[in-house]
């Protein structure tokens, strides 16, 4: 399995990080998953500093302002009940999460 980079808009960092919507977020997640488990999550204060390609986005709700991804080309799913960045990766394993539409 390659590997893939999985952007969340969280609060807090580490252990205590859980998704937030992307308007009261505190930190970028870009959570790096492969070979079945997490390899690596790095913080990123604001988006623009990220120079690794994103895979996919995921956010907590699918009314969540999301338009510049989509323009971006960048998928989007919906994580509605995983608040942390475990649950969010389980959920991603399992394929629990939802596929946002697009939307402009």
């Amino acid at each position: 399995m390659e590997n893939h980079n999985i952007l969340i808009p969280v609060r807090g960092e580490g252990e205590d990080a859980k998704i937030t919507l992307i308007a009261e977020r505190e930190k970028w997640a870009l959570v790096e998953v492969g070979s079945g488990k997490i390899q690596q999550i790095r913080w990123y204060e604001d988006r623009s500093s990220i120079d690794t390609f994103i895979d996919m986005v995921v956010v907590k709700s699918r009314k969540d302002e999301v338009a510049d991804f989509f323009a971006d080309s960048i998928p989007v799913l919906e994580a509605p009940l995983q608040r942390t960045i475990d649950d969010i990766f389980e959920a991603y394993m399992f394929k629990e999460l939802y596929e946002v539409p697009i939307q402009f």
